[in-house]
């Protein structure tokens, strides 16, 4: 079965390629959606990671009639920012006016804000987390949920990853995400988690 990814990001695509080879005996083959920049993409107006997968799933594969499409919602969670910036991880330096007024801001912006709003906090607690969803013709069929426990420093690490991976300090690994082997991210990446569950229920089906 081939499974098309609503996603032109390079570092997800590779998260959910290394996971997707972990499991070729499912026999599921992960491609990008052809054409995906031909429709608008659409408004992330969900206040849920879940939320949001499940509305561009749907999205897509009603521009995509027959093929199963997976689409992601994944951001970074800090508790002593109550959750934030969530949903609004892309877009988190833009929501707080730091830097460049794009829609979804640059990483080194976001890394760069989220230090700022941190600089009194000594709760460093935080999770990556990654929703799923998989649709055909515009109905979800299958959700699933990853994440990644961590902790964030107090400066970037080296660079490396994407988003907020320098600033990510995964205890498991005794390094930043930016640090991570290909291997050691496929063990621990949430994306990875979630592909895996979404995976093993498609074949429990």
């Amino acid at each position: 079965m081939t499974i098309h990814t609503a996603t032109t990001n390079p570092g997800k695509l590779r998260d959910f390629r290394l996971a997707a080879a972990e499991t070729a005996g499912a026999g599921v083959v992960l491609e990008p959606l052809p054409g995906l920049a031909e429709p608008l993409a659409p408004d992330e107006t969900g206040d849920t990671f879940e939320a949001n997968a499940r509305l561009k799933a749907e999205y897509y594969s009603r521009h995509a009639p027959g093929l199963w499409v997976l689409a992601d919602d994944s951001g970074l969670e800090i508790d002593a920012l109550a959750g934030k910036p969530g949903v609004r991880s892309a877009r988190y330096a833009r929501d707080v006016g730091y830097g460049s007024n794009q829609a979804e801001a640059l990483d080194s912006d976001n890394n760069e804000a989220l230090l700022l709003a941190m600089l009194e906090q000594t709760d460093r607690r935080a999770r990556y987390r990654c929703a799923l969803a998989l649709a055909m013709d515009g109905r979800v069929e299958q959700v699933s949920f990853g994440k990644l426990e961590g902790e964030l420093l107090d400066e970037p690490g080296p660079p490396g990853g994407f988003g907020y991976d320098p600033l990510f300090f995964v205890p498991e690994l005794g390094c930043a995400m930016s640090q991570a082997s290909p291997e050691e991210r496929l063990r621990v990446s949430h994306r990875g988690r979630a592909l895996r569950a979404l995976l093993r229920q498609w074949r429990a089906c």
